[in-house]
């Protein structure tokens, strides 16, 4: 049997003595009024009553799931679907004498219940999300940027659906328009199907992950990455400001990722000092009884000095000062620095894959470079620079010892010297 509470309004208002035209509009008012409470009273008992039962009983398997769907308000989002389906069938049933006020009650329900669709699923998207990042492989594979473009398509859906209930379309009519207007959506979603495509890369081959301390000298950005979305990248420069780059720009351009060595244990420090070319000269017996003394050479010297007299007297050029072989004070400095770095705790020993080395290179206007190559075994940047400055320390104060000085350009005192 049909009830229609429209039906039993007008059978009481008849006898009232309204007029046709009042007794129609008091009906429909209240008609549509009862529905809404009805609507209201179905929300209420689904979100106050109904999911509050459920989260209670989930609760007692220990899962953390249903901590995370309630974080993330789906159950909330749920509840509002239960007042769009109450009133789109009692709209219905209950205006049935009134074809036009129930289609159009029916068709702001059917808008709502798609927008609470959209609502429910994207908040089902980030609990999904937030359940993932719980898992130790959300660290090597961030899917933030995926889980963007799927809420991108169902909101693109959802607007499809509520324009075709809108103009009276069916949804397919405007799903065979859209092929006219995809270049103009190419052209307007350009960065979102770019940061797409480059998420997935980035993602697959492992470039770039949340954590990473990466550098892009062509952003400005230096830091560690905190973020990565459909669109950007967010990194917190070591000065503590955001810098946000186009996910993109990670695939078109270059960067440097640090995460090899942070996974490495150690930390690469590569610097030189410039010795001044007038400071260099061989080594008379005076130089090298002094440089005996110091232990860390002392038995480098005597082997050197056994092999040299060895290979001068065979060629026979021992008395040839300019032909011998000899020792020299930069050698010897040379020589010294790595015996330094061989016994300083906080450096690696020259062991693969760890390198160690104290090298010249060519010479410069500013003097004959020496670099420092060395692994130190601390990666933290503020107890790095502290070893990078203490050997350098060391260096700078011990090299008059060997008869050597550190080019400097001349200041203002050079000259007042000279002058004077």
């Amino acid at each position: 049997m049909n009830f229609s509470l429209g039906l039993k309004l007008k059978e009481l208002l008849i006898n009232s003595g309204l007029s046709e035209f009042y007794i129609t509009i008091i009906i429909i008012l209240i008609v549509v009024l009862s529905i809404i409470i009805l609507g209201f009273i179905a929300y209420f008992i689904t979100n106050k009553i109904l999911f509050r039962i459920v989260i209670k009983l989930a609760r007692k398997t220990k899962s953390n799931w249903v901590d995370i769907f309630d974080r993330q308000k789906v159950f909330k989002r749920l509840s509002h679907l239960a007042p769009a389906i109450v009133i789109y069938y009692f709209a219905e049933i209950n205006l049935v004498d009134f074809p036009r006020i129930a289609s159009s009650v029916q068709s702001i329900a059917y808008i709502y219940m798609i927008f609470a669709g959209m609502l429910v699923l994207d908040a089902f998207l980030d609990a999904l999300h937030s359940a993932y990042m719980t898992l130790p492989v959300s660290r090597e594979r961030p899917i933030k940027g995926y889980v963007q473009s799927v809420k991108i398509i169902i909101y693109a859906f959802g607007i499809i659906f509520i324009l075709s209930v809108i103009i009276g379309k069916s949804p397919g009519t405007l799903f065979a328009s859209l092929g006219a207007i995809a270049a103009i959506l190419i052209l307007v979603f350009k960065d979102t199907i770019l940061g797409f495509v480059s998420g997935i890369q980035l993602s697959a081959n492992k470039m770039v992950k949340p954590g990473d301390w990466i550098s892009m000298p062509s952003r400005n950005a230096d830091g560690t990455v905190l973020e990565i979305t459909l669109n950007t990248v967010k990194i917190q420069n070591w000065d503590k400001t955001i810098s946000t780059v186009p996910t993109y720009a990670l695939i078109s351009e270059s960067f440097q990722n640090w995460k090899g060595m942070e996974e490495s244990k150690g930390r690469r420090i590569k610097r030189s000092l410039y010795v001044d070319i007038k400071t260099v000269k061989f080594c008379d017996t005076e130089m090298l009884n002094r440089f005996k003394k110091i232990k860390l050479i002392q038995d480098y010297i005597e082997i050197k000095q056994k092999d040299i007299a060895k290979y001068n007297i065979e060629k026979g050029i021992e008395n040839d000062k300019a032909s011998r072989r000899n020792l020299t004070n930069i050698g010897i400095f040379r020589v010294y620095i790595e015996k330094y770095l061989e016994q300083h705790p906080n450096i690696y020993p020259n062991i693969p894959p760890y390198t160690t080395m104290v090298r010249h290179l060519d010479p410069t206007e500013k003097g004959i470079p020496i670099q420092i190559y060395a692994f130190s075994k601390i990666q933290d940047w503020v107890e790095y620079e502290k070893v990078q400055a203490d050997i350098f320390d060391h260096i700078l104060a011990v090299i008059s010892e060997f008869e050597l000085s550190i080019f400097q350009n001349p200041t203002g005192d050079d000259f007042r010297q000279l002058t004077n």
